[in-house]
Parts: structure tokens; C-alpha cells; sequence
């Protein structure tokens, strides 16, 4: 007798998305003679997951299966850029441009259009970038402090936070005293300087202020101590009896020592005493600039320290012509003619504002004569003539003259004996100087030279009434006041049209 036994197990689903917990389980016996099915329902084992983070094969049960690891703005970038040279390596195919491009010629040259306009901005934004951060002035730091300099820039331009700002300039100058960077480098002095500029655009201009009188005073009083002991230099520039100046102190770490680009010619004392002397001097016209702006008016501080300057740079032309051709030992040129002649020129508006023009005349040309700018040519014409036009017919007294007598004495220059000359000289340089603006072309053409024409008209229109030339007065103050309306600049417009007020009320 043969006897077939079958078994099955099936679960009964209720719901397509849900689980099935119950199961029927089917179990037949087949003979010859006769068949016997047997069924019965059943529960269902339920399913578990076990999850583990060891490799040695110990599983952990009911454990959560750990996040995604973040991914960074870097790996981000990395992988866009990688899918999207991919995917232009994949289209680059030239039956393909053909075809998209008969298929759809609009939408290939808008996507033309959009990937160079793409290009151009990426490229600008990674220029301004490296401009911003990564420019020579910031790169000759060591690294250490060159970070430093680059988040407090940040904090300062980009993100505009004082307190942080700060924090990091404050750290960059503690770095540079970890390197053993000398106080006296341009480095470490430039630090300084960057700071007092950030209080200035803080508005914490007297803070700026005390910031760039301690590094004028400090330079100074280096220099004072080092011409008391000039007797002790020796021919090559350094202190007698004394090792030459070691760029590394002994025992140093050279891999984290910032090292000076001149290592095997180390600074002579007379090269520091020029690079130090320079420091102070354009320190000085800062402080000059910042004393005369509207937010401290402090004229006679602000004099004192342009006098200063003028007179240290003549001063230190005169000790070079005295010495001879040869310079003393790493000694360099000494300040270029524009420099000079910037100098002379805030000196010169200086003295200005305070009547002396018989002071600022002279100042004005030698800041004319030294100057190469075309278009700021045009601006010192205009300031001789305002001059010239305000001149009074007096001898300056025994007391201005002892007071820059230094001065006094480089100056040749004559001057118009009559008020009627003084206004034609008044006149022929307000004519000039919109000559000048207006003949300059191509790239040297900026806004400086619209704006000295619309001042030069103004000035020319203020010296005709004075000569009682009424008719010429009020063209010039006319045209004066179309050019400033088409330039936007209402302050010059602002002078015009009070000049013309002045004109009509006299008649």
C-alpha cells in the first residue's frame, strides 16, 4: 500500500502593505483508495532585523542602524564639480551638439549665453577672492599670522563683526611675537597700520588716531636713539664690537621661525633708520588728514603734523645732497616726486583753510610740478586758482615766516604785485585746469576730471564777477550747473548756484 503525504503553509494578508501574522497550514494524504486533507490556522513568526557595527560578527539586537555621515561643503562641491565635468564630457559629443542644437537653437544659445555669463561671474568672485585674501601683502606673513589676518578681514569687509575682528588682529599681533617677528619690520609695523584703518572705518577715529601716534612716536624716538650712537657704526652699516644682526636667535626651530626674505643680508642700521623715518612721515600726513577731517577739527594739530612731514622729507633731501653721491651703507632712493609733491599739496590745502595763501601757493605748485596724474592736475590748478582769487596784497609778518622759514627757503616762485593781477592769474588758471580735464582721453579719463570741470567753471564764473565781467560770470556759472546735473554732483552745483544767487542779487 503506497500513502503520498503533502504539506503547505501560507499566510492570510488582509491588507497589501501590512504584514501577515496569521498562516494556514495544509497538510493532504493520498492513497489508492481514499484522500485526507487536514487544515488548520496558525500564527506566524514575526521578523526582526539585527543590526551591528563590529566586524567580529557579535550582532546586536533592536539596535538602530547609524546615520549617514555628513557630508562637507568641500566633498559637496567636489562631487558636483566631478558629476558635472562628467556629464559635459558625456554631451560633449559633436553628432549630439549638432542635433540639439537643429532641434532646439533657442534653448542652445540661451545655454550658451547662460554658461559664459556663469563663467565670467565664477571667475570674478575667485579673483576678488584671492585679491581679498590671498594678495602679497597678506601671503608675506607666516602662515600662523597670515590666517589670522585673513579671518579678521573677513569680519571686517564680508562679514562686518568689530569684536571679532579685533579678536583676530589682536591674535595675529601675539603670533607675530610667538615668531620672534622683529617689532621694527614692516610686517609687524603693518599690523599696526591695518588696525588704525579699521578703527577709522569704525568711526573710532580717536582710537585711530592714538593707534598711529604711538607708531610715529616709537619710530621717532628709534631713530633719536640710534643718531646719538652713530658713532658707533662701523663702515658696513652695523654697531662696533658688537655680532652682526642674527636673523635666527640661537637654539630657534627653523621650521617654525618666520625668516626674512633678505637672510643672508641682514638690515643695516642706516637702512632702518630710512624705512623708519619714511614711516613717520607718512604716518604724519595720515594724522594730518585725519586732525583736518570733520570728525575730529583739530587744524592746528593737523598742521603741526604736515609741517613735520614736509620738512623732515626736505630735510632729509638736503642731508643726502650735503653727504655726497655715495649713500651711506643700505641706504635706498629716498621718496619719489609724487609722493613729494602729495605731501606738499595737504600742506598746501592746510594752509589754505587757514587764509595763508601766500604759503599755499608755493605748496601747490611743487605738488603740481611733482604730480602725474592728468586728471588731479586739474584739481591742483583749481586750488591756485581759488587762491590766487582770495590773495590779499599783504607782506607776511616776521612771525609766519620764522615759523617756515625751512620752507620759505625752496620756494622761488613770483608773486602778482596787484589785486588785478591776482585775478587774472586767478582767471588763467581756472581756464587751464578745464583745458586740461577736458583734453584728457582713453583710461586716464576718471570722474575726477568731469568733477574739476564743473569746478573750473565754477571758479571761472567766481573770478569774472569779481573782475565785473557779469556776462562771462553767469555762462560759466550756467554751464558750471549743466555739467554738475548731468554728473550727479550736487555739491559743485550746490557752489554754482549760490554764485549765480550772488550775481543777480548785485545787479
Amino acid at each position: 500500500m503506497s500513502l503520498i503525504a503533502t504539506a503547505s503553509l501560507r499566510p492570510l494578508g488582509f491588507q497589501c502593505l501590512q504584514a501577515s501574522r496569521l498562516g494556514v497550514i495544509s497538510l493532504t494524504l493520498q492513497s489508492r483508495s481514499s484522500n485526507l486533507n487536514v487544515r488548520a490556522i496558525v500564527s506566524l513568526p514575526q521578523q526582526r532585523r539585527l543590526y551591528s557595527d563590529q566586524h567580529d560578527g557579535n550582532h546586536h539586537e533592536g539596535r538602530r542602524q547609524p546615520p549617514m555621515p555628513r557630508l562637507t561643503f568641500r566633498q559637496f562641491l567636489g562631487r558636483v564639480l566631478t558629476v558635472s565635468f562628467r556629464n559635459a564630457a558625456h554631451v560633449s559629443n559633436k553628432q549630439k551638439i549638432r542635433t540639439f542644437f537643429r532641434g532646439n537653437p533657442v534653448a542652445f544659445a540661451a545655454l550658451i549665453v547662460l554658461t559664459v555669463v556663469t563663467f565670467a561671474l565664477v571667475t570674478s568672485q575667485l579673483y576678488l577672492f584671492y585679491k581679498t585674501f590671498f594678495n602679497p601683502q597678506i601671503s608675506r606673513y607666516p602662515e600662523p599670522v597670515a590666517t589670522s589676518l585673513r579671518r579678521a578681514i573677513y569680519y571686517t569687509t564680508i562679514t562686518p563683526d568689530p569684536e571679532r575682528a579685533l579678536k583676530f588682529y589682536r591674535r595675529a599681533m601675539a603670533q607675530t611675537r610667538q615668531l620672534n617677528m622683529d617689532i621694527w619690520s614692516d610686517e609687524v609695523l603693518g599690523i599696526r597700520i591695518m588696525v588704525a584703518f579699521w578703527l577709522e572705518k569704525q568711526g573710532n577715529f580717536g582710537q585711530s588716531i592714538e593707534v598711529l601716534e604711538n607708531i610715529s612716536k616709537e619710530c621717532l624716538e628709534w631713530i633719536g636713539e640710534m643718531e646719538k650712537n652713530s658713532d658707533k657704526i662701523d663702515d658696513k652699516g652695523y654697531l662696533k664690537d658688537a655680532p652682526r644682526p642674527s636673523l635666527l636667535p640661537e637654539g630657534t626651530d627653523t621650521s617654525k621661525m618666520y625668516l626674512a626674505q633678505n637672510e643672508d643680508a641682514p638690515e643695516t642700521m642706516w637702512r632702518r633708520r630710512e624705512r623708519l623715518l619714511q614711516k613717520a612721515i607718512s604716518t604724519s600726513v595720515k594724522l594730518g588728514e585725519l586732525y583736518a577731517s570733520q570728525h575730529v577739527l583739530d587744524p592746528d594739530a593737523s598742521h603741526e603734523h604736515l609741517v613735520y612731514a614736509v620738512e623732515s622729507t626736505l630735510k632729509e633731501f638736503r642731508r643726502r645732497r650735503e653727504s655726497g653721491t655715495t649713500p651711506r651703507p643700505g641706504e635706498t632712493s629716498w621718496m619719489t616726486p609724487t609722493e613729494v609733491g602729495a605731501m606738499m599739496e595737504s600742506l598746501g590745502r592746510n594752509y589754505e583753510k587757514k587764509g595763508e595763501f601766500h604759503l599755499a601757493i608755493p605748496l601747490f605748485f611743487q605738488g603740481l610740478r611733482n604730480c602725474d596724474s592728468p586728471c588731479h592736475r586739474a584739481v591742483i590748478m583749481n586750488n591756485l586758482a581759488a587762491c590766487f582769487a582770495q590773495h590779499p596784497l599783504y607782506s607776511p609778518t616776521e612771525s609766519s615766516l620764522s615759523e617756515t622759514e625751512s620752507l620759505k627757503t625752496i620756494f622761488d616762485s613770483s608773486m602778482p604785485n596787484t589785486r588785478k593781477d591776482c585775478l587774472e592769474a586767478a582767471a588763467n588758471w581756472a581756464k587751464n585746469a578745464y583745458v586740461h580735464a577736458k583734453d584728457v582721453k582713453g583710461d586716464d579719463k576718471t570722474d575726477e576730471c568731469d568733477e574739476a570741470c564743473a569746478v573750473a567753471l565754477c571758479n571761472w564764473g567766481d573770478v569774472a564777477a569779481m573782475q565785473g565781467k557779469k556776462e562771462l560770470a553767469k555762462k560759466k556759472y550756467t554751464q558750471s550747473i549743466d555739467l554738475c546735473k548731468k554728473l550727479d554732483f550736487k555739491t559743485g552745483s550746490r557752489q554754482a548756484q549760490e554764485g549765480l544767487r550772488r550775481l543777480n542779487a548785485s545787479k
